[in-house]
């Protein structure tokens, strides 16, 4: 196809924040997980689309249920209210658990 641009599963954007290789951000409306270390402000290959460990809110998270991206907090909850959807929940996790396995689903 001469209008293929690229694969799609990983992206790069910019670094919203120092990230560090594994920790989740926001390029705009997009969710990724950065592949390596990027400072603020430089250019980070993101990866968009598999399933990731990722560091959560003190919620109980039912098992494959839609969870969301808390920015401020850098974690993620199962508040949709001021927060943006990056997926769903592959097991559950208790509120005292520190992280949950995410599957990414691109959502526009």
């Amino acid at each position: 196809m001469k209008n293929f641009v690229q694969n799609g599963d990983n992206i790069t954007g910019v670094a919203p924040y120092a990230v560090a290789s594994g920790q989740g951000y926001l390029d705009g409306a997009e969710f990724a997980v950065a592949s390596a270390d990027a400072a603020s402000g430089a250019p980070v290959v993101g990866v968009v689309r598999g399933v990731f460990t990722l560091p959560k809110a003190a919620v109980a998270i039912a098992r494959k249920t839609v969870v969301y991206w808390d920015n401020s907090a850098r974690v993620v909850t199962n508040v949709a209210t001021n927060n943006t959807k990056i997926g769903i929940s592959m097991g559950a996790a208790t509120s005292g658990a520190a992280s949950v396995d995410v599957r990414l689903v691109p959502v526009i």
